[in-house]
């Protein structure tokens, strides 16, 4: 058994463990590419972090803005289009592919399709509503904007992957308790609320969580379309901590904005999972 998983786990540890470590050691340091010296400094690094303006008034909002929107409209729109193609229809398993098919395009080829799409002087659908006459929109040039592009094109990203677990729970219910709400004459809302989701409560849970976890340190996308400009009013965690780490070249600090996401992180995944854990509790 233990020869079975050497392989996977000499992978794990030399690409994950050994890198962690690796960090977590630099965030203790004046550890800069440019300076070998690697000096012990303490949690200095850390209060650098959590003092800096950029990070507390920036980035934590623009992050957890992305977080909540995506995660929240991303669901909803999963669940309700799992709900559809749990019914029998004309053409099903091709509305089955075409919902699908955003989860088969990587993440940089979409946030690179999305912001020529939204060039302010050639893109297609800002010459589309040019034609429509509407009012021009700097897309890619103003913070909301732009950040609203990011967050549409997470949520187009990862809407199908809601759509497909939710599905996969939807078609493994056991139909007893359908049953017994028709012959109630329970309404499709009411059995919707207070039956479907009551039994989809773990996997939406489940979902809520990694999702969560994964948009906090969402980076293709942003740094693609904005590169968290302009001037940094769309910078997210993950390319703060990029800047850090690799463009003032200061590895300390970005192991450090490393570190503090992790923890920020895990309280997170805590209130997360108990906030969630209640609301669906309450719709039974």
């Amino acid at each position: 058994m233990l020869l079975l998983i050497a392989p996977a786990a000499v992978v794990l540890v030399c690409f994950q463990i050994i890198p962690i470590l690796v960090g977590m050691n630099a965030s203790f340091r004046d550890w800069s590419l440019v300076n070998p010296l690697k000096t012990w400094v303490g949690l200095s690094q850390y209060v650098a972090v959590f003092t800096d303006p950029v990070f507390l008034k920036i980035v934590l909002p623009n992050t957890f803005i992305l977080m909540v929107s995506s995660v929240s409209v991303s669901l909803v729109l999963g669940l309700g289009l799992a709900s559809l193609l749990n019914k029998s229809f004309f053409g099903r398993p091709l509305v089955r592919t075409v919902i699908l098919l955003p989860l088969t395009i990587a993440p940089v080829i979409t946030a690179t399709m999305i912001r020529w799409s939204f060039n302010d002087q050639f893109g297609v659908i800002t010459t589309f509503l040019a034609y429509l006459g509407l009012p021009e929109v700097a897309w890619l040039s103003d913070r909301w904007p732009s950040f609203t592009l990011v967050i549409l094109t997470d949520i187009w990203i990862w809407a199908p992957w809601f759509t497909i677990i939710l599905l996969a729970a939807l078609q493994g219910l056991p139909p007893e308790q359908f049953e017994a709400a028709k012959i109630d004459a329970a309404t499709p809302w009411r059995t919707f609320i207070h039956v479907t989701l009551p039994m989809l409560r773990p996997v939406i849970t489940v979902c809520v969580l990694i999702r969560s976890i994964d948009a906090f340190r969402t980076f293709d996308q942003v740094y693609i379309l904005t590169g968290g400009g302009p001037a940094r009013s769309t910078e997210v965690f993950s390319v703060y901590v990029y800047v850090q780490a690799f463009v003032n070249l200061d590895f300390g600090r970005g192991a450090a904005a490393a570190g503090a996401g992790a923890i920020i992180m895990l309280l997170v995944g805590v209130g997360l999972y108990r906030l969630v854990n209640r609301t669906m509790v309450r719709s039974r």
